[in-house]
């Protein structure tokens, strides 16, 4: 998986040397003539520049490559202009778009207001600080938790299991006037059911609004430190208000006794909030309930002076913290100034039964649509099943993100390695709207990630896929590359370690987004044909470049740049660009490699591209695209490049040995050993995923005779064949489960991925339900390892309470990340049988 890391997240980059920032897209109108025209001009200058003064032009067009590179594309926008504004998309203006926060909420906006939640049991020792829940950690202690319900709209319903606790999250939003309308949140907290007498914990919630600019933030405060509510306006949200209601009981509306603390200070930056929440709980209080004694809890300083001002422009921090014992609810309440002209309570607040009343239905609106979208009921799935299945699209909808930044990137100067000595630029900031593989770990967007995430997405709301799908293309530079792992603001570079926060211009990644298009394309609905029309030119650019840089050592070969080097720490050199990482490849990386899953997913971008290009008429285009996906489809050229007869299966082609191994030296650990026979120009011997590409893109004709051989070891347990799935890699191979470093453990070296499986039972539903001598075998082994997938799914969720990374093809059990409700969350299509 292209993660691009697999340790501890450390701190972000500092003092990368921006270039110039280069200017916006344009578009293919008379503007977009006047930016190319400039962009020629300037092109022109260096090079008139560079002859006077003698320069060389290999400078020149390394210059040239360097702009480009920062440049984003001038085609039209696949979206139209303010796609993202309350006055465009009012309904998804607010939204749960901070997944890496276990509860929070901000608009789609450069410079959002954004809201969370934190919380602490109080310790009932002085001087220990309670343990703060804020941001979603992988070793925080916290789990199971998730989205039981979310629309990806306007409601959503989250657990959240934190040792003696469990909370319970709900929004519910009310649209209304030009500002994206109101909404509501209700925070419930109870005692984890246990043995004996139940524990009533002290706990204090923190509700928080947090701005990025010029907005002003008013607070007024109540009797005995309570916050009554804060005033607010800011140029996109207009004037509004936030309220925290008093605690009641659960289900209840009688006010429970809670005592208040409050800060209010400058934005320090949002990946600093928590520690400077941390910072301030250093005071002892005292919570009086009525008729009971009063017991002490740490709280922040009681008052509402602002403290700390930064500097103009820097923004507000202001946190309202209420504390008392469990069980009880707390509801938090967001009022649009232009929903309800001149504080008009009209229409209800909502809040208590309204907004009870308010989750009831979203929820069954929910269920109702989620039937009748998957039909798992009518299947005949079970009752544990359906929730499983609700569980796995929520969590997958309530991990979309809204993200604005400038990325690092290194630009592609044209000879490979070189740009390893240049220093890493801003790419012009750009807003990303996608959803994330992991809140936990991978809290940002992954380009071969997406394409997956938009299989399930697109069946639920196909608005949401359109959205996502033209935010990605708009981070499109002007050659037609997209960076393969976005890392947008302050807080998602504060999660990712220094040297993964650079993406390089010259390396790929799947092209996964073309697989929820195609669907597009078999849907026919009007709204996604006229989003393809849009988005058609930046589509033939993002795979001209993937066709035309990624061009391997013969014609219709392809190679991944940006292999490791052959490090003496490595057995095998990583692939990160391929997507699965640490997967064998030639043992020895060169340009003579050929690469069989890129060019399977080269061959699949040029047959839906050439789909789409003449269902909408783009005759020049669908001429240049047909005869590429013919030759790319045609057996003898696969076999030719890429069939080892001594292997008998389709394989990587390079400069390889299998006389590798990691071996361990005094003074320095594991290093790469390599004996004899020495490399030479072969087939890889590297039976796996990689392996059964031309079957899982469903590129082999019915009655190929490759495709028996393919069945055949997929089937074999020996190879891949597994109780729970399909291994990554044959369990006969040299590398499975092998290490790739003395700290670098197996990734894509046996165990069970999902989006693999996905990929493997649609091809077996395809050529089971065809004519061909391979039909049989290809429907056995398709609901076999569909029923084995479902199963082990399911009670892996069952045990833990979360979707996981990856799975154990010995015994199931769920390994890497959790909660992964990225493609994970594909097991909802398996069971739906939607593929």
């Amino acid at each position: 998986m292209a993660r691009g890391e697999r340790r501890r997240r450390a701190a972000a980059a500092e003092g990368a040397r921006p270039l110039e920032r280069a200017r916006g897209a344009g578009r293919r109108d008379g503007r977009a003539a006047g930016a190319r025209g400039s962009a020629s001009g300037a092109a022109l200058a260096v090079v008139v520049l560079a002859l006077a003064f003698g320069l060389s032009g290999r400078w020149v067009l390394a210059w040239l490559r360097v702009r480009r590179a920062l440049t984003l594309h001038p085609a039209l926008p696949a979206l139209p202009p303010g796609s993202s504004s309350p006055a465009v998309a009012p309904e998804l203006f607010w939204g749960t778009y901070r997944p890496h926060v276990y509860f929070g909420m901000k608009t789609r906006s450069p410079k959002p207001l954004l809201t969370g939640l934190m919380w602490a049991q109080q310790g009932a020792t002085p001087g220990t600080p309670p343990k703060l829940r804020h941001t979603c950690e992988q070793g925080d202690g916290v789990g199971p938790y998730g989205w039981e319900f979310h629309d990806g709209r306007s409601f959503g319903r989250q657990r959240i299991h934190d040792g003696a606790l469990r909370l319970t999250t709900e929004f519910v939003k009310r649209p209304g006037g030009q500002h994206g309308g109101d909404w509501s949140w209700r925070v419930t907290v109870e005692p984890q059911v246990t043995q004996g007498t139940p524990s009533f914990p002290l706990v204090s919630l923190f509700f928080y609004v947090v701005t990025d600019g010029q907005e002003v933030l008013l607070p007024e405060i109540g009797a005995k430190g309570q916050l009554k509510f804060i005033s607010g306006h800011t140029n996109e949200l207009g004037d509004f208000r936030l309220t925290l209601l008093p605690p009641t009981s659960p289900g209840d509306t009688v006010p429970k006794h809670g005592s208040y603390n409050v800060f209010w200070s400058s934005n320090p930056g949002l990946p600093l909030l928590t520690d400077l929440v941390k910072s301030r709980l250093n005071s002892w209080f005292q919570h009086r309930p009525p008729g009971a004694s009063p017991e002490r809890y740490l709280g922040l300083p009681g008052s509402l002076k602002w403290e700390e001002k930064g500097p103009s422009g820097q923004g507000q921090f202001l946190i309202q913290q209420v504390t008392l014992r469990a069980p009880f609810s707390v509801e938090f309440v967001f009022e649009s100034g232009s929903a309800r002209p001149g504080g008009s309570q009209a229409s209800g607040r909502l809040v208590g039964s309204q907004l009870s009343q308010a989750l009831e239905s979203h929820t069954a609106a929910f269920k109702e649509h989620f039937e009748k979208t998957f039909q798992l009921k009518e299947k005949g799935l079970s009752p544990e099943e359906q929730a499983l299945g609700q569980v796995a699209l929520s969590g997958l909808l309530g991990g979309i993100g809204y993200f604005y930044g400038q990325g690092l990137v290194l630009p592609d100067t044209g000879t490979e390695g070189s740009e390893q000595k240049m220093d890493p630029a801003l790419f012009p900031p750009a807003p990303l709207f996608s959803a994330v593989p992991s809140r936990s770990f991978f809290p940002r967007g992954f380009l071969w990630d997406e394409g997956f995430h938009q299989l399930l997405v697109q069946r639920w709301d196909p608005h949401l896929t359109r959205e996502a799908l033209g935010h990605w293309l708009g981070l499109l530079n002007a050659d037609g590359w997209i960076g393969r792992e976005q890392i947008l603001g302050d807080e998602a570079r504060a999660r990712v370690p220094p040297e993964f926060l650079v993406q390089r211009a010259a390396h790929a990644n799947p092209p996964t987004l073309l697989l929820p298009v195609a669907h597009m394309l078999e849907g026919r609905d009007p709204d996604d044909l006229a989003f393809l029309r849009r988005a058609f030119p930046r589509l033939h650019a993002w795979f001209s470049w993937l066709h035309q840089s990624q061009a391997g050592p013969v014609p219709l070969s392809y190679r991944w740049r940006g292999r490791d080097l052959a490090l003496p720490t490595l057995l095998n050199p990583k692939t990160l660009p391929s997507g699965l990482d640490d997967y064998p490849r030639a043992s020895h990386p060169s340009t003579a490699e050929r690469h069989l899953d890129l060019r399977c997913w080269v061959a699949l971008g040029a047959r839906v591209l050439s789909q789409l290009a003449e269902q909408l008429g783009e005759t020049e285009a669908a001429a240049e695209l047909g005869p590429l996906a013919t030759s790319l489809e045609e057996p003898g050229s696969l076999d030719e490049l890429h069939w080892s007869p001594e292997l008998g299966v389709f394989a990587d082609f390079g400069n390889h040995t299998k006389a590798v191994q990691l071996k361990s030296r005094p003074s320095q650990g594991l290093v790469r050993v390599v004996g004899r026979p020495p490399p030479r120009l072969q087939y890889v011997d590297a039976l796996g995923y990689v392996s059964l590409f031309p079957l899982l893109l469903r590129l082999l004709h019915p009655s190929s005779p490759r495709l028996g051989p393919l069945l055949d070891v997929l089937a074999d347990s020996r190879h891949l064949w597994s109780p729970f799935g399909l291994r990554s890699l044959s369990a006969s191979s040299l590398f499975y489960k092998q290490r790739n470093t003395e700290h670098d453990p197996p990734y894509w070296r046996g165990a069970v991925w999902l989006n693999m499986n996905y990929l493997a039972l649609g091809a077996l539903h395809h050529y089971g339900s065809v004519e061909g001598p391979h039909k049989v075998q290809a429907a056995k082994l398709y609901h076999e390892l569909r029923a084995n997938i479902v199963r082990n799914v399911r009670q892996q969720y069952q045990a833990t309470g979360f979707l996981w990374e990856q799975y154990s093809d010995q015994d199931g059990r769920g390994m890497g990340c959790r909660p992964f409700q990225g493609w994970t969350s594909l097991v909802l299509l398996i069971m739906a049988e939607k593929y």
